[in-house]
C-alpha cells in the first residue's frame, strides 16, 4: 500500500491539493485494503489516516498499513474538522461523485476548510491493474467459467430464467465467491433481445435463445462473462446472428492493443456487425473496464477516446438485438497487453446447442 500511498502524494502535488478526502468505498479499499463498511480516508502534508467508527478499529489495525487510525463514532463532520485543524488544513479535496449532496451540504456547514471538487483521481490509478488484482480477477474468472460449464446441464425446457439465475448464483458462492458481481442477465426467447433482461419467471422454452450474463467478485475482485446458448436445433437465422457476433468478438480479440482508442477497438466489432446490416441492433458500447467495480474504466465504446494501456482488464461485448425475435451476446473479459491481449475466460464460445 506504500505504493500506493505515494502515488496519491504525487497527484495531490500535480492537482494543487493541500488534502484529500476519499469517501468512495472502493477507492477506500484499493487504497488501504480494509474491507469493512465504514471508513474514510484522509490525506493532509502531516499524514495519511485511516478514520472509522468504534466497529471497526481492531479491524482497520489489522488490514491497514501505512495510516494512522483515528476513531470518530460521532458526528463525524465534527472530528474531521478538528483532524483538519489540527493538520492546519486550509482547502480540502473531496470526490464529488462518492458523496450525496445532503452530505456535501454537511461539509459545506461544519468544515472550516475551502473545498475543491475532484472526480475520478484515484480511479485514474486503479485502471491500471497491478499483478495481485490480475490474479484476483483469474480466480474470480475461472469461478464463473465453472459456473458456465455446470449450467448447461440445468437449462432446459421447463426451467424459468430465475432457477437458472438461482443455480448459478448458488454453484459460484458454494466455488468461493463472495458475492454477485451484478443482477445476473437470464434472458431467453424474445427477452433475449433485451440487452438488461434481468432473470424472470418466464419458462425456458424448445427453440429459444438463452442469454447469461453473470459475475462474481472474488476478494474484492469481480468477473464478467456472457454466452448465449440455445434451447434444440438452432434455425438459420439463430446460427447467422450467433456466427457474425462471434466473428466480431474474435476480430477484437484478433486486433486489440495497448496504444489503441477505446473507440478504435470499439469500431472492429461494430464495422463487422453494421457491414452485415445489424449497425443498428447494436446499441451498446463494446465493454468497460473491470476491478473492484463491475464497471470502471476504461470505457470502451463508440465514444471514448480513452488510449488502452498495459494492463487494463476490459470487457469484450458485443451483441445484435432484435425486438420480437432474440438476440444474442458473447463477452470475455481480456488484460491488455503491449502486443495485444490475454483472454482470461476459457468458457467455449461456438454455438451450444443443449
Amino acid at each position: 500500500m506504500q505504493t500506493r500511498i505515494k502515488k496519491v502524494y504525487e497527484l495531490m502535488e500535480k492537482e494543487g491539493l493541500e488534502a484529500l478526502l476519499i469517501d468512495s468505498p472502493e477507492n477506500r479499499q484499493y487504497l488501504t485494503g480494509f474491507t469493512g463498511t465504514a471508513g474514510r480516508v484522509l490525506f493532509t502534508g502531516k499524514g495519511a489516516y485511516f478514520i472509522t467508527d468504534f466497529r471497526y478499529v481492531e479491524q482497520a489495525k489489522e488490514q491497514t498499513e501505512g495510516y494512522e487510525i483515528v476513531e470518530i463514532s460521532s458526528n463525524f463532520e465534527q472530528g474531521l474538522n478538528e483532524l483538519l485543524q489540527k493538520d492546519g488544513v486550509k482547502m480540502l479535496g473531496f470526490e464529488s461523485r462518492a458523496i450525496s449532496h445532503e452530505q456535501f451540504l454537511r461539509y459545506v456547514e461544519v468544515l472550516e476548510v475551502e473545498l475543491q471538487r475532484t472526480t475520478d483521481l484515484i480511479e485514474g490509478l486503479r485502471v491500471i491493474k497491478e499483478q495481485e488484482e490480475i490474479e484476483k480477477i483469474r480466480k474470480a474468472v475461472e469461478i464463473t467459467d465453472a459456473a458456465f460449464a455446470h449450467i448447461l446441464d440445468f437449462i432446459k425446457p421447463g426451467v424459468t430464467e430465475r432457477e437458472i439465475a438461482l443455480e448459478l448464483e448458488f454453484y459460484q458462492k458454494r466455488m468461493g465467491g463472495e458475492k454477485n458481481a451484478f443482477d445476473f442477465i437470464v434472458a431467453s426467447g424474445q427477452r433475449s433481445a433485451l440487452p438488461h433482461g434481468v432473470a424472470s419467471e418466464k419458462v425456458i422454452e424448445k427453440g429459444d435463445f438463452v442469454t447469461l450474463d453473470f459475475g462474481v467478485f472474488y476478494q474484492g475482485y469481480c468477473s464478467d462473462l456472457t454466452r448465449t446458448v440455445v434451447v434444440g436445433e438452432p434455425d438459420e437465422k439463430q446460427r447467422e446472428v450467433y456466427e457474425l457476433v462471434l466473428k466480431a468478438q474474435l476480430a477484437v480479440i484478433e486486433n486489440v492493443k495497448a496504444g489503441m482508442s477505446c473507440k478504435e477497438v470499439d469500431e472492429i466489432a461494430r464495422g463487422i456487425i453494421g457491414d452485415a446490416g445489424y449497425r443498428e441492433n447494436f446499441g451498446h458500447g463494446l465493454g468497460h473496464g473491470i476491478g473492484l467495480e463491475i464497471h470502471e474504466g476504461p470505457r470502451v465504446s463508440f465514444t471514448s477516446e480513452t488510449i488502452l494501456q498495459t494492463g487494463m482488464v476490459m470487457t469484450n461485448e458485443p451483441g445484435i438485438y432484435i425486438p420480437g425475435w432474440g438476440g444474442v451476446r458473447i463477452e470475455d473479459d481480456l488484460l491488455i497487453t503491449e502486443e495485444g491481449c490475454e483472454v482470461l475466460n476459457k468458457a467455449p464460445k461456438e454455438l451450444i446447442i443443449l
